[in-house]
């Protein structure tokens, strides 16, 4: 009775589910998407991974923040990853938000701007995904690849002009973290919760490329340690902070910049998305930031809203008090 993930190494939501999953002590195998494997998925409505085959029947679940809370109700074992507060744990999906949806951009743009990054990854991905292939057959499809990622990239925000946001963004969120992170040392206590895997997703990523990894290396190297450590956490024990305690500086600071950033990225988005508008822009640290809206961030909004709303009584009262504090509370409102 296994699991099934079936994944990429260079999908960081892959990677961020694979390291829920070892934290998790569940047993699964880590499968890499080549052809064989894609014909194996071909009744699947979409072909995105992380994908992952439940043991009992053979269905598969997309998309690594609902498979996380899938994995939560499906093990209660004390090893889960979303705090039993449901404040804290409100706040750990609004960061783990924030790095699917906003520090991916990071991560997007630093894989493909500069030629070194873009010739690195290329051959990484068709490696692990075409084991097939081999002299100009591999060739051409690591220039495929290449070319169709690079054409993507102001579709999702990442053109020169918004490279100076996307940049200083996650400068920021390396200082916030490095100040904080280390072996044992976690967003909302000793042990990791969902927004610690969804931040490792992205970061452990960008690591692993030339550019960005250069850049935290030398500028967030406890960082880079922590990543390592996460990437395999399964003989980590540890405990959530007291929900009644003041929060983290580390999390206060990323709530901050949710506020600063993210949040008014998701609330131009989703009016955009709203209107049926082509387009949206806002200034915000680093410059001005415009693309196209987005669906699918529309309904992360939604989602954490939805979430807002539902809490009740003293977890009620802190968020919101800490959502006024963090300049986060209009987009809750």
């Amino acid at each position: 009775m296994r699991y099934r993930l079936v994944g990429s190494n260079g999908s960081p939501y892959s990677v961020k589910l694979r390291s829920i999953m070892r934290y998790r002590r569940l047993p699964f195998d880590w499968v890499l998407r080549t052809p064989a494997v894609r014909a194996e998925m071909a009744g699947l409505k979409v072909q995105l991974v992380p994908a992952l085959r439940l043991p009992e029947d053979g269905r598969y679940l997309l998309d690594s923040t609902p498979i996380a809370y899938e994995l939560e109700r499906r093990h209660p074992d004390g090893r889960g990853i979303v705090p039993e507060d449901p404040g804290l744990a409100f706040l750990s999906h609004l960061i783990e938000d924030m790095a699917d949806e906003w520090v991916t951009k990071a991560m997007f743009l630093y894989r493909w701007e500069a030629p070194e990054d873009q010739a690195y990854c290329s051959r990484w991905i068709i490696a692990d995904s075409r084991p097939d292939l081999s002299g100009e057959a591999f060739e051409e499809a690591v220039r495929a690849i290449r070319d169709r990622q690079v054409g993507r990239m102001p579709l999702v925000g990442c053109t020169p002009e918004n490279a100076p946001v996307i940049k200083e963004s996650l400068r920021r969120v390396l200082a916030i973290l490095e100040a904080h992170v280390g072996h044992g040392r976690f967003l909302f206590g000793s042990r990791p919760a969902l927004a610690d895997f969804g931040l490792f997703g992205q970061l452990k990523t960008l690591d692993t490329d030339p550019t960005p990894g250069r850049l935290i290396q030398t500028t967030a190297p406890m960082v880079e340690h922590w990543l390592r450590q996460l990437d395999d956490a399964s003989g980590m024990e540890g405990s959530w902070i007291d929900p009644a305690a003041p929060l983290p500086a580390v999390v206060i600071d990323l709530l901050k910049h949710a506020g600063e950033v993210y949040l008014p990225f998701l609330l131009a988005n989703a009016r955009a998305a709203d209107a049926g508008e082509a387009g949206f822009g806002l200034d915000l640290p680093g410059g001005r930031y415009e693309q196209a809206p987005f669906g699918y961030q529309a309904k992360c909004l939604q989602w954490l809203r939805d979430e807002y709303a539902a809490l009740e009584g003293e977890p009620a009262r802190r968020v919101r008090d800490v959502l006024g504090a963090t300049g986060c509370l209009a987009a809750f409102d």
